[in-house]
């Protein structure tokens, strides 16, 4: 008798891997294990593939620790999405350090594409021309990294996502593909024909026989022999889509924020690819062909700054930022600019940098410390504020950050909307789990899997209108003196 989902969530700094009872409907055995970012110039982030592939493999087996494998239905992958490996197809070795999505290194190719090749970029992907996604990073590691190019005549080369590359290892090299959601992030993926874009591959001098097959979310991917026995792979997504998957956002109009390394709106957009101009439209997932898309908002930088804040000294645990943030009646003036990688939506300004504003000598370290978390909610305020018609009625939260009380209530003030908390946290690891079991046969339905949700814990706003428009409004004065003019957003 089969009673669990295998699920791992490869992210920007950890890989983690859960054990999940269906019946009991909770995880055992939750394991993690960092890895380390490097920041070899100003603006560029990478990290070693082959250090996350170790890392996630141990986590794997640890979660399994104990366990009859004839118990388990199957594994499920979420993962980071948009950042990219180029790796050697005889030896599954990555080649050169992955280049991670808050990596900047081609913002001055993206920045200086015209006008027409910007609006043909969107109108076929979605997406907005920044090297957050993955294509000019694709670019840069062909005609930068001789290896890559050596690899790419002798017809060796593997381009991907970290989800086609853990496949790719976890299948022994038998199985190269990546799911919609990934590929729906690259900016090489048509929205509307669901496929490699052949304009986009010219574009920007990428071969199809360099990328992945593209799949569905939910499926048999294939098989790995990491154990003892064989366990399918039943479920591959992109970390987003995936805690919009986990929170049960399965009906259009239905969003999620997961406050992680940064801080990711999804809304749910139904069958239809809708396109946004300050906002990107990706896939959401795809389910026995079937596609739902979602409109996105991407904030870079989010827990990276509390990260920070310990970095430098300013705080010596993260838990402690709740406090010293009510410690205080207000920020007194203070506004952090999150832009120590760009801003991503709604400005897409790559080249803005961070900046703490409003500095007097009354500006204590609270003042620092709750400027840093009210960026975050300022920042998903100007996500979703842009949507217009499209306003949420509610706003389902997951993410490390979303723990921090006093940023879940401002949030909810801010956007004058309910605030709520799952009752179980792992969302991402969620998503992930539930199509592993779609596919595997451990649920029969999205229905089922719906009816499992649980509010945990609700914050209703309270805070007065001009309050909250003089808070905005001061917001919007600080940020513009960061953004370039031609990026600002008008309100």
């Amino acid at each position: 008798m089969k009673k669990y989902i295998l699920a791992l969530d490869e992210g920007t700094t950890s890989c983690r891997a859960g054990l999940f009872d269906v019946k009991k409907h909770k995880y055992l055995n939750l394991n993690s294990a960092k890895f380390e970012l490097c920041y070899p110039q100003n603006a560029w982030v990478e990290f070693d593939a082959n250090e996350v592939w170790q890392a996630q493999k141990k986590v794997l087996q640890n979660a399994v620790e104990g366990i009859k494998l004839d118990e388990i239905y199957g594994i499920g992958i979420a993962n980071q999405r948009e950042s990219c490996v180029a790796w050697n197809k005889k030896t599954g070795e990555a080649v050169y350090p992955a280049i991670c999505w808050q990596c900047r290194r081609t913002a001055d190719f993206c920045n200086n594409l015209n006008a027409t090749e910007k609006r043909i970029i969107k109108q076929k992907t979605g997406l907005i021309a920044d090297p957050y996604f993955s294509a000019s990073k694709f670019q840069w590691l062909y005609e930068n990294v001789q290896e890559v190019k050596k690899l790419a005549d002798n017809n060796n080369l593997c381009l991907g996502t970290i989800d086609s590359f853990l496949i790719f290892k976890l299948t022994q090299g038998k199985v190269f593909a990546t799911d919609t959601t990934n590929a729906s992030r690259t900016m090489l993926f048509n929205l509307k024909t669901l496929d490699w874009d052949n304009w986009l591959l010219n574009f920007f001098n990428i071969k199809r026989e360099w990328l992945p097959k593209i799949i569905s979310s939910s499926e048999i991917v294939g098989s790995t022999n990491l154990f003892e026995k064989p366990l399918n792979i039943c479920s591959v997504i992109g970390d987003q889509q995936s805690a919009l998957v986990g929170q049960c956002c399965f009906e259009k109009g239905m969003s999620k924020n997961t406050y992680g390394t940064g801080c990711f709106v999804l809304i749910n957009s139904g069958s239809k690819f809708i396109n946004c101009k300050h906002l990107v439209s990706t896939v959401a997932y795809t389910i026995s062909g079937k596609t739902t898309y979602a409109i996105e908002g991407s904030v870079l930088n989010a827990g990276s700054l509390i990260e920070w804040l310990l970095s430098i000294g300013l705080i010596s645990s993260a838990t402690e930022t709740e406090e010293m943030a009510k410690s205080i009646p207000d920020n007194g003036g203070v506004h952090l600019i999150p832009a120590f990688t760009g801003l991503g939506a709604p400005y897409w300004d790559s080249l803005a940098r961070g900046a703490f504003l409003g500095l007097t000598r009354a500006t204590t370290r609270n003042h620092l410390v709750r400027a840093t978390l009210e960026s975050m909610a300022f920042s998903t305020y100007d996500l979703i504020s842009v949507l217009r018609d499209n306003y949420i009625t509610e706003l389902r939260v997951d993410g490390g950050v979303s723990n921090n009380g006093f940023l879940m209530q401002f949030q909810a003030d801010l956007l004058n909307v309910k605030i709520k908390k799952p009752k179980i946290f792992e969302s991402t690891l969620l998503g992930a789990t539930y199509l592993a079991g779609l596919s595997s046969g451990a649920y029969s339905s999205l229905d089922e899997i719906a009816s499992n949700w649980e509010l945990g814990k609700e914050f209703v706003p309270n805070m007065k209108s001009k309050e909250r428009f003089d808070l905005i409004d001061n917001w919007h004065k600080a940020v513009n003196l960061i953004v370039r003019k031609e990026k600002k957003i008008k309100y």
